[in-house]
């Protein structure tokens, strides 16, 4: 069953900068659930904060968002939008999402 929830883009790029980043931590748990409701392999979100896993898991984010959110089969290229311009990415990734909860 899909659960994507429907979010303010504004908001979450308010929110992360208010918080310092945590509500992005929050942000990114969350989608990351909703992706894996689509079927997205994504592991576990505490490798967050496990240097050298953190690049792991957000590759593998990556990829969940490539093949089940955009369909497009571009997760490296996803990849490296996230980690080249970090704050591009959350808009992206929640609008591509908004789409599927609208």
């Amino acid at each position: 069953m899909q659960n994507i929830k429907k979010r303010n883009l504004a908001l979450v790029v308010v929110f992360s900068i208010i918080t310092a980043g945590i509500y992005l931590l929050y942000w990114v748990v969350k989608t990351k659930n909703e992706m894996r409701s689509l079927g997205a392999s994504i592991p576990t979100a505490w490798l967050i904060i496990v240097p050298i896993g953190n690049f792991y898991f957000l590759y593998k984010y990556a990829l969940g968002f490539s093949e089940y959110v955009k369909k497009d089969n571009l997760g490296v290229v996803w990849f490296l939008v996230m980690v080249t311009i970090p704050p591009v990415f959350p808009v992206i990734v929640q609008s591509e999402l908004n789409k599927l909860a609208g």
